[in-house]
């Protein structure tokens, strides 16, 4: 039986803190990966992974998946803390890496099997105005994508104002800030434009990212309904999440949750009481594939679909891990895509590939991806690598000074 010999984390990626643990064993040759990656504190991953959880895992049996991963679960006594998912997650993909590689099988089918030829996936639009966002989701669609997300500018966009049309007060805590009436105005302007334009041809949705208070929430929903979306994405923040009921009651329109999600308990009221569409869980985050097999499990009872959280500062190995996911999954819903540029890539050998609306695996053993350390070290800045990183989530904010939640 293989044991666990080593456990590291490999720094790349310096703009968006991408991390990798390595569990290597004592077979030669014989190594997993995973991602931890945190864009906003990454060093408290790394410690948690390097001070807590790898003297615990030195000489473990590598069969032993769930086994290590409820040891590790509970071995900082507190726990659905999102450092310490992230960490249990990285450690819980590299885990099921390696038994793809033991068995010389894709991680899919150690999963069931494959459920799907190929793994649907949706496009990212963008624009500062209806014309650029019109010419975006016309260069997804000819490129094969049949749902596209569809944004102003970054979250929050079509909300925010600036200048005397803001009405700050003095002395001013922002000079951009973000109105929630000119929101739910805008948005369902923007959908309607482009309705007018593509028809019923493509599927779209939206990332509200948390902005609105629970009944601006509800007042968009209800206005998107004749526009058709997919789904609607975070509409509301964690802390308001037992709105989901009211917000059920009154619109149609399909909700997609669980970006910021890490504790069963945010999740498994909203599946149970059948009260949103989709759930957007990112795999490290809510603990790795095991974790989320359960969620798929538990959502399939309640007729709920996957839509695993990907995109913005994703890594290459957290999007393998999702995807050999969606193959085996039977609730799958879509997967969010990342982008990633030629170095990353070359840094990354066999990593997913996406052809399309589609993303394919590429059935070798494992997770399909290795990560090439000296080309990944030259990705790093001397920031990350001298533990200097400092890069907090932005702050927005309404126009007397008071924060919105992300």
């Amino acid at each position: 039986m293989a044991k666990i010999k080593e456990v590291r984390c490999i720094r790349t990626r310096a703009n968006l803190s991408w991390t990798i643990v390595k569990v290597i064993t004592d077979q030669p040759g014989l190594y997993g990966i995973g991602s931890v990656s945190d864009m906003y504190n990454p060093g408290a991953v790394v410690q948690v992974i390097e001070q807590l959880f790898a003297p615990r895992l030195i000489g473990r049996d590598v069969s032993q998946i769930e086994d290590i991963w409820q040891t590790l679960y509970t071995s900082g006594y507190w726990r659905n803390g999102a450092y310490l998912q992230t960490a249990i997650g990285g450690i819980d993909m590299a885990l099921w890496d390696i038994k793809g590689k033991e068995a010389n099988m894709p991680v899919y089918k150690l999963l069931g099997g494959a459920c799907r030829s190929a793994v649907p996936c949706y496009a990212h639009a963008g624009g500062q105005d209806i014309e650029e966002l019109i010419d975006e989701v016309s260069r997804y669609k000819e490129a094969g994508y049949s749902v596209i997300r569809c944004q102003f500018g970054s979250y929050g966009g079509g909300g925010f104002v600036s200048g005397k049309q803001a009405n700050l007060p003095d002395p001013a805590w922002a000079s951009q800030v973000f109105d929630e009436a000119l929101y739910i105005h805008t948005i369902p302007d923007m959908f309607e434009k482009l309705r007018v334009k593509f028809g019923m041809s493509i599927n779209f949705t939206h990332d509200v990212h948390e902005h609105l208070s629970p009944i601006a929430a509800i007042q968009l929903s209800k206005r998107l309904e004749p526009y058709s979306l997919f789904f609607l994405e975070d509409v509301l923040p964690p802390e308001q999440i037992s709105w989901y009921k009211q917000l059920r009651q009154q619109s149609a329109t399909p909700q997609a949750i669980g970006e910021l999600f890490t504790n069963p308990q945010e999740w498994v009221p909203l599946i149970k009481e059948q009260l949103i569409d989709f759930i957007r869980v990112r795999v490290s985050k809510a603990g790795g594939i095991s974790a989320c097999r359960k969620i798929a499990a538990l959502c399939e009872a309640f007729g709920v679909r996957t839509a695993w959280q990907e995109g913005g500062e994703n890594d290459p190995v957290n999007q393998a891990a999702a995807v050999h996911l969606d193959m085996a999954i039977s609730n799958f819903g879509i997967q969010e895509i990342n982008h990633f540029h030629p170095e990353e890539e070359a840094a990354f050998p066999g990593l997913i590939e996406r052809k399309g609306g589609y993303l394919y695996t590429n059935d070798k053993p494992g997770l399909g991806i290795d990560i090439d350390e000296e080309k990944a070290s030259l990705l790093v800045d001397d920031e990350w690598k001298n533990k200097a990183y400092h890069r907090p989530y932005p702050t927005d904010r309404k126009a007397d000074g008071t924060i919105v939640k992300p």
